[in-house]
Formats: structure tokens, C-alpha cells, sequence
């Protein structure tokens, strides 16, 4: 139990900061106590606990009661920072008939005054009126998000840049490293694409069939035939989506019950994981590697594979890391999931932002013995991500998957469409020429860009980072004996106010360590070499104030 004076000290902060200063006062990380709550039968995950550590979200009432128990505390100190020495409060969570949850305070020893004993009962109807008629003088109940977003993070959009935007409309201009946007940057789409796109507006204006036009299905089966997948040739296997996001949700919507498991990359881009908590089952990360150029390390993946397993996620080339995966990695793991017969989702939408002569394999051309779901589109590639043309194919053992297949086309169906003009953008760009391989090409501005951005990182006392092989991200390193963070959300923050720099800090991408950031280096050099500028100046501020210079 906390001691008097921790706890009048705590009491004075909001919610979110007596959780933040309850953690640490147990020296548990988010992600130690997510971990604590769901082997205590409250499951929960480190985005969650980051959304209520910087007040995003109020703490679930269903969660509240385990989450005190383990904190040390109570639950009526953890919502509204009431002392148990000033009123003995007791929390009652309970369901009313529409089975939402409401919290209750009651006073175990109420002292009655003679206002209170003359009073007379509130008959239910009264009650009623009382708690939903706004002139009754009493406030309306909260209308709240549904329980099942607490478990969903997706930091790349969250309270950084929503900070940032208010920066703006203060007058400030922010450089912008954390969203791969290519556009805001000057990164033009081809020319021939917006014209096609223009052409066939005309034949755009109604819905198309539920799985995407013919023309763009077909495109697609052509371009994994060019891989080596000469069995892709029934257009059914195609779905277009609106981007590879949409795909996704998609697919966990399909393929999850309640309690199953998905494997997926830690780091990983969230969305993955945000889908599958949604969804109603559970992320389970694995480990990549730092120390192997982020390769996913096999054995971690055996080890977490349970029989509530679905599936193993694979992004390659991966983000927010950059690697590019081997044919004998990749072999690897479809050799785990044909010997537990799981589904690989492979995530290969950075398949065309390759550097120094890489070449990528896609895992459908692979293995004819695994069910493999392929995501990929036009908006990294082709700098169309407004467009929201993406597509999944599906290859392999179908077979045993009718079903399955069956949830996917009722899913497409019920959203009619994806966007039809971004569809007709498909054809035209998945033949002739690609011209996203002059910009990673050694004379390319994104090869230029790469070079510049890891080699300023990596003269920065303390920071380490990787060459990335393929998309425009890279996952740099913060040495903890030169920075000791414990918030790395903070850590960022602290960034953005003073040096006008945003980007997403390493647990944002589910990394279990308050010891890395993304960077994206899509902007040009000038704006690039400026915010390694600011980074400089700021990393050496934070020696200084660590005593670690």
C-alpha cells in the first residue's frame, strides 16, 4: 500500500496521472501490467493502459476492480483520488437490464443528518425521471465509446498529432515524421494513372460488384503470375478494397471468435493488432530481432503458437523496421504454420519500395500447402493513398477454408464496394513501367533520403540504427544507460513542443520497451537535414539534463 504522503501527493493529479504514479511506484511498464491484469482474468493491453496513462480513454469499469488490486490501492483513490482516511468508499460495478456497466459510490458508515432522515424515498418512477430529464437538475448519463475500442491503440493518429494540430493552428509549423503519407511531401503520382482514372470516371458513378471490377481483379492475378503464382487465375480469389486497411478489419472480422489468437510481428503496424483486439480475439506478438536486421525470430514464433492460434501475420517488407525477408526465412515460417495449419496474412504492400538491387518474394509463390492471404495496393508504390486502391488475394490450401471464404464475401458484400474510381487506377498501374524505382534507385531522392536519415541518426550519441531495405521508415535505437525514459509517449511529446518535430514513439508499434521511435523519411533533404538538426540539438538537451553526456 502506497504510504500518506504518496498518496496526497498522487491525489492532487488527474486520473490519468495517479495510474501513471501508481505504476511506477510498483516499478511495473505498461506492458508488465497489462500482462498482470490479463493473467489476473481482466485482459486487457499496453494500448489500452497508454489510452487511460494519457487520458484518452477513462478506465473501463469492468477492468477497474483488478486493476486497484494490483496497484495497491483503492478503486475509488484510482478514479477520483478519494483517501480511504477521508471517506470509506466502496465501488459497486453493476449491469443494469441493457447490460451496460455503471460505477456506484457508496459510504460504508454514512452519518445521518436530519436532511437525510426527514427526507422521502425517491419512488423508481421519480428516479427515472430524475436521472434522463434534463431539467431535473441532475446531469444525463455519459454516453460512452463501446468497451470493445479499450483494448485498440493506433498511436500513429493519436494524441501526438492531435497535439501537433493544435501546434498548426497556432501558427507553427510542424515537420511532420510520422505518418508514410508520400503526397504531403511532393511525391507525385504518375501522371498516366490520373488520367485513366479521369477517363473512366464516367463508368465509376455507380457500385461495382462486391469483390471489385474485372479488369483490376484480373491485373492483380497477372501480376502474381509474373511471380510464379501460375495458379492465380480465378478472379473470385481477388477482393479490392478501400485500401489494405479495410482488408484487414476485414479479415479479422471474418476469421475471429472470441478468445482466438493471431500471431502478430512485434514491432508491427498497428492497425494489425488494433483489428484483431476489435475483432474480439487477441494479439499475440513475436519477436523480431534488432541484432538480426529484424528478422522474425522463428523459435519465439513455436513458442507462442497455442490451439486457439488462427494465423501468423507476416509484414515483409516490414514496417516500421524496413527489413526485407529472405526466401529461407520466409520458408520457415510457412513450414510452422503448415505443421499447425494456420493461415499466414502476408502484408506486402511495400513489395515495390526496394533499395541496393533487393528483390522481393511474395509468400503466395512459396507454398501451395498453406492458406495465404496476400495484402498489398497503390498508395506507398504508386503515391495514390488517397485513392484507397488496395486488394487480398487468396492462394493456397482453399479447400478446407469454404467457409471462411464464404464470411469474406458476405462482409464484402455488406460494405457493396470499395471505391470504384481508385479501382480503375489498377490496371494502368500494375503493368508497364514502375516508376517508383527511380526514386529508390542510387540517384533517387528516397535513396538519398535513406542514407542521409540513418547516418545522422547513427552519429547521435546513443541512438543506433539498422539500414532498412525496403518501404521509407526506419526503427532507431535509444541506448537506455544514455536515455533512462520510462514514457516514450512523453519522450516524444517533450519533442514535438520543444523542436516542433512529430513522430511515433516504439510502443505505438507494440514494442515492449520505451527505448525506440519511427522515422519516416519521406520529406526532402532540406526539410530532412533540418529535423536531424533538431534532433541533434534535442537528444544532446536530454543528455545533459539525464547527466549521461
Amino acid at each position: 500500500m502506497m504510504t500518506d504522503s504518496t498518496e496526497l501527493q498522487a491525489s492532487k493529479g488527474t486520473q490519468a496521472e495517479r495510474l501513471v504514479q501508481l505504476r511506477r511506484d510498483k516499478g511495473m511498464t505498461a506492458e508488465q501490467l497489462a500482462q498482470a491484469m490479463t493473467a489476473a482474468g481482466a485482459k486487457v493491453s499496453r494500448g489500452a493502459i497508454s489510452n487511460w496513462e494519457c487520458g484518452t480513454n477513462g478506465i473501463v469499469s469492468s477492468k477497474l476492480p483488478t486493476l486497484a488490486r494490483i496497484l495497491g490501492c483503492s478503486e475509488g483513490y484510482l478514479l477520483r483520488g478519494e483517501l480511504q482516511s477521508e471517506a470509506n468508499i466502496d465501488i459497486n460495478i453493476d449491469s443494469d437490464a441493457d447490460s451496460t456497466q455503471s460505477i456506484t459510490a457508496t459510504n460504508k458508515n454514512p452519518a445521518p443528518s436530519k436532511q437525510a432522515s426527514n427526507a422521502q424515498p425517491m419512488t423508481s418512477q421519480a428516479a427515472k425521471n430524475s436521472q434522463h430529464n434534463p431539467m431535473s437538475g441532475h446531469s444525463m448519463n455519459t454516453i460512452k465509446k463501446s468497451d470493445k475500442l479499450q483494448n485498440v491503440c493506433y498511436d500513429i493518429r493519436g494524441p501526438l498529432l492531435q497535439t501537433a494540430n493544435r501546434m498548426e493552428a497556432e501558427g507553427k509549423r510542424i515537420l511532420k515524421l510520422n505518418v508514410g503519407n508520400p503526397a504531403p511531401f511532393g511525391l507525385e503520382a504518375p501522371h498516366e494513372i490520373l488520367r485513366d482514372v479521369a477517363m473512366n470516371l464516367p463508368e465509376a458513378t455507380g457500385y461495382s460488384d462486391s469483390q471489385g471490377i474485372f479488369s483490376a481483379r484480373k491485373a492483380v492475378l497477372q501480376y502474381y503470375q509474373s511471380k510464379g503464382l501460375l495458379s492465380a487465375v480465378d478472379v473470385r480469389d481477388v477482393y479490392l478494397g478501400n485500401g489494405v486497411s479495410e482488408l484487414i478489419v476485414m479479415t479479422m472480422q471474418a476469421l475471429m471468435n472470441d478468445g482466438d489468437e493471431i500471431l502478430i510481428p512485434m514491432p508491427d503496424y498497428p492497425l494489425w493488432t488494433a483489428a484483431a483486439n476489435l475483432s474480439g480475439g487477441t494479439a499475440v506478438h513475436y519477436r523480431c530481432n534488432e541484432e538480426d536486421n529484424w528478422h522474425p525470430d522463428i523459435e519465439d514464433i513455436k513458442s507462442k503458437i497455442t490451439a486457439k492460434t488462427k494465423g501468423i501475420v507476416v509484414i515483409n517488407p516490414n514496417n516500421p523496421t524496413g527489413a526485407l525477408y529472405s526466401d529461407e526465412l520466409l520458408l520457415q515460417i510457412i513450414e510452422v504454420a503448415k505443421e499447425h495449419d494456420l493461415i499466414i496474412m502476408a502484408d506486402e504492400i511495400y513489395d515495390r519500395i526496394l533499395y541496393d538491387d533487393t528483390v522481393h518474394t511474395p509468400m503466395s509463390t512459396l507454398t501451395d500447402d498453406v492458406l495465404v492471404l496476400s495484402y498489398n495496393g497503390l498508395s506507398k508504390s504508386h503515391r495514390i493513398a488517397g485513392f484507397r486502391a488496395g486488394w487480398m488475394m487468396v492462394s493456397g490450401k482453399k479447400h478446407h477454408a469454404a467457409d471462411f471464404i464464404e464470411g469474406l464475401d458476405m462482409l464484402a458484400s455488406m460494405r457493396l464496394c470499395s471505391n470504384v474510381q481508385g479501382q480503375y487506377a489498377i490496371q494502368t498501374a500494375m503493368g508497364g513501367y514502375q516508376s517508383m524505382k527511380e526514386l529508390t534507385s542510387e540517384r533517387g531522392r528516397l535513396y538519398k533520403q535513406r542514407e542521409m536519415a540513418v547516418s545522422r541518426l547513427n552519429a547521435i550519441k546513443g541512438i543506433s540504427c539498422t539500414m532498412p531495405q525496403g518501404a521509407f521508415y526506419c526503427f532507431p535505437k535509444m541506448d537506455p544507460d544514455v536515455y533512462p525514459i520510462e514514457d516514450d509517449m512523453a519522450f516524444m511529446m517533450d519533442l514535438l513542443v520543444e523542436e516542433n518535430v512529430l513522430m511515433v514513439q516504439g510502443t505505438g508499434f507494440n514494442w515492449d520497451k520505451p527505448d525506440h521511435f519511427r522515422l519516416v523519411f519521406l520529406p526532402n533533404l532540406h526539410d530532412l537535414e533540418d529535423a536531424m538538426d533538431r534532433l541533434d540539438r534535442f537528444f544532446a538537451k536530454k543528455r545533459q539534463q539525464f547527466g549521461t553526456e
